[in-house]
């Protein structure tokens, strides 16, 4: 259903720059950054009509753009935290009502990204415009969440984990971890991969769109298409692996995900430690 806030965000967004400087146009972006801030516009959402079950909402993209538009460069923070940045895009601040968990030393979570309560921030860790972090998740330390990406539930993002962000095309979609997910440290998520609830990413683990998965458990290699990104399925344990080349000599190989079993009651042992620093 199209809201009122999407017809304005549509209709400034088509005009460029002749945006600039117009108050209807910065009311509705500011509208919009207020609700996303809330949680309660997403630039992708649970939708079980949709092939994936996620319905990618490309006006917010576009909100979120007219946001950079439409804003000037200024000196933001204090002596202690000095930026030069959008005046649109502001650091958040958090207060204890939040529920917010912002461990000091040198976190930012941008305003337009919204935290739910419970979510645990180590330092140094940075949360993009139009992300969607759920309840119960821990941002480790060196860990991105990038524009539009949408974390669920209880995961868990170790150390230096990078979760790629999206803003243009303006249709493509969002990196999506959904609920009770384990991202291991320096595992990296990018171009709109979809890891499905309770699966397990080890450390290193890098998926793209161009990365094939080979799942050896259930005989099958996993790939993202014209029309679909790459999804990992529910309690998968992925790895990294390589594969021969079939072409060449020098014995070379070429990296690749391995899938080598699904998550059972042992694995969710990996995740303890998270309970333990809450």
């Amino acid at each position: 259903m199209t809201t009122a806030l999407q017809t304005k965000i549509e209709r400034y967004f088509a005009a460029g720059a002749e945006a600039v400087g117009d108050e209807g146009a910065m009311d509705a972006f500011l509208e919009l950054r207020g609700a996303l801030s809330a949680g309660r516009v997403r630039a992708a959402e649970p939708d079980p009509e949709t092939p994936l079950g996620w319905r990618v909402n490309a006006w917010v993209k576009q909100g979120i753009l007219l946001g950079f538009r439409l804003g000037t460069l200024v000196h933001m923070g204090g002596d202690e935290f000095s930026f030069v940045d959008k005046d649109t895009y502001p650091a958040r601040r958090f207060v204890l009502d939040d529920g917010v968990r912002v461990v000091p030393g040198g976190s930012t979570v941008r305003t337009g990204a919204f935290l739910a309560r419970g979510v645990v921030c180590m330092p140094p860790m940075y949360i993009n415009a139009g992300a969607y972090v759920d309840e119960g998740t821990m941002v480790d330390s060196h860990a991105l969440v990038g524009s539009c990406a949408q974390i669920g539930k209880r995961v868990h993002l170790s150390a230096a984990a990078q979760i790629g962000g999206v803003l243009e095309p303006v249709n493509a979609t969002p990196v999506i971890i959904e609920d009770d997910v384990l991202i291991g440290g320096n595992t990296g998520v990018y171009e709109g991969t979809l890891v499905r609830r309770r699966a397990v990413l080890a450390a290193g683990t890098i998926l793209t769109r161009g990365t094939p998965v080979y799942d050896i458990v259930r005989d099958q290699v996993l790939r993202a298409d014209a029309h679909h990104p790459l999804v990992i399925p529910e309690a998968a344990v992925v790895v990294p692996g390589s594969r021969e080349l079939k072409r060449g000599a020098h014995g070379l190989s070429l990296y690749t995900p391995v899938i080598v079993k699904y998550r059972d009651d042992k694995t969710d042992l990996s995740s303890t430690l998270e309970d333990l620093l809450r």
